[in-house]
């Protein structure tokens, strides 16, 4: 094996030589608007800059059907041969397998059977979101959840609590994963932009009925209420809240315009992993409220930046008073390069012996190599 040890906590801990090759296989890909996608968007451009060769392995190269209740998700439809030669072709040095999904599954069931250690990633509370979509019990998804992870190496999640909360769900190897922002982008701006009445209480993310957005716009607060993004729960959403102002999907300084924007960001989610959202927010000057629950909890911590509350109106309106210079202050100690770094300490790198056996041909780019491809 290249450059592994393990650390305190028994887990493997990797210190490349060198540039290695990774692979990262995920359900969660472009053109998908969330933050998983970002995140390994952004992670992949810093290992990059670190001169490491990336290849993300989304459902975009392969058949695909919509995903039962949003179908502008795509799931990859027996993809298990493909990914087997684009695995071969690219002859990673390791292999992170971000999804549960069918790429996921494809992507683990070809570790196993090769005998190739790999590691995974906790994103998406899966259990919470299929009772609250399609009625199926939690405690058969966590049952899976568990079975799909149990052969990583290291299951990575973004906050404490999660941590928590996976171990005495009975998950081993979990590590920690933090977040990062982009400072550039989100940072404060002249506002007056948005010529709506004030105080403007602004929600970000996808619209769905998992992000218990509902709980949002159902609060009697001052001023305006706007939501920015789109989903399979926006045209009811408008219907039922017709004073709310629904401005659609916002990308790069669009987006990051509607945040400085806002007085307050209201995170009515009670089932995120960590909540990349409140970091942009944060980072353009506006302050947070949310409920007292994983993600705004482990985020926040205690800082003045946003107020947390199980009634999320008082949140909100005491949110108003918060420093928007504190905001600034806090979110520039979230660095995209460290989330980069911990993902790398935290691979499992495969034995060349291993890749050798399996009858891959390594003399192409080789772990030397450097290449981003998507």
């Amino acid at each position: 094996m290249i450059g592994a040890s393990i650390d305190e906590d028994g887990l493997p801990f990797f210190t490349p030589p060198g540039p290695v090759k990774i692979l990262i296989v995920s359900d969660a890909w472009k053109p998908q608007v969330n933050g998983v996608v970002r995140t390994l968007a952004t992670v992949r451009e810093e290992l990059v800059g670190m001169g490491h060769a990336v290849e993300v392995v989304g459902p975009d190269r392969f058949l695909t059907i919509p995903a039962p209740s949003e179908p502008q998700i795509r799931l990859a439809v027996f993809p298990g041969r493909k990914l087997r030669r684009i695995v071969d072709a690219f002859a990673p040095d390791a292999i992170h397998i971000a999804t549960e999904g069918p790429l996921g599954l494809a992507a683990r069931r070809l570790c196993l059977r090769r005998g190739w250690p790999f590691t995974t990633a906790f994103h998406t509370r899966f259990p919470e979101y299929l009772k609250a979509r399609l009625g199926v019990p939690e405690r058969m998804t966590w049952a899976l959840m568990r079975r799909f992870h149990r052969p990583s190496a290291a299951v990575l999640t973004a906050t404490a609590s999660l941590r928590e909360e996976l171990v005495a769900r009975g998950f081993a190897n979990v590590a920690a994963w933090t977040r990062g922002v982009d400072l550039g982008l989100f940072r404060p701006r002249e506002r007056g932009t948005l010529n709506l009445p004030r105080p403007v209480f602004l929600y970000v993310g996808r619209v769905a009925v998992e992000k218990n957005i509902e709980a949002f716009l159902s609060l009697d607060l001052p001023g305006t209420k706007v939501v920015v993004g789109d989903g399979p729960q926006r045209a009811a959403l408008e219907r039922r809240f017709p004073d709310a102002h629904f401005l659609g999907a916002k990308f790069g300084e669009e987006l990051a315009s509607a945040y400085a924007e806002a007085d307050v960001f209201v995170f009515p989610s009670l089932t995120d992993t960590f909540g990349l959202v409140i970091v942009e927010a944060l980072a353009c000057g506006t302050p947070v409220a949310a409920y007292p629950v994983t993600g705004p909890k482990d985020v926040i911590d205690g800082a003045p930046v946003g107020v947390l509350d199980n009634d999320l109106g008082a949140a909100a309106l005491a949110a108003l008073g918060i420093d928007r210079a504190a905001c600034r202050r806090f979110a520039e100690g979230f660095s995209w390069r460290r989330t980069a770094e911990m993902l790398l300490e935290r691979l499992a790198p495969i034995d060349r012996r291993d890749i050798e056996r399996a009858g891959i041909d390594r003399t192409g780019l080789g772990s030397g190599g450097r290449a981003a491809t998507g």
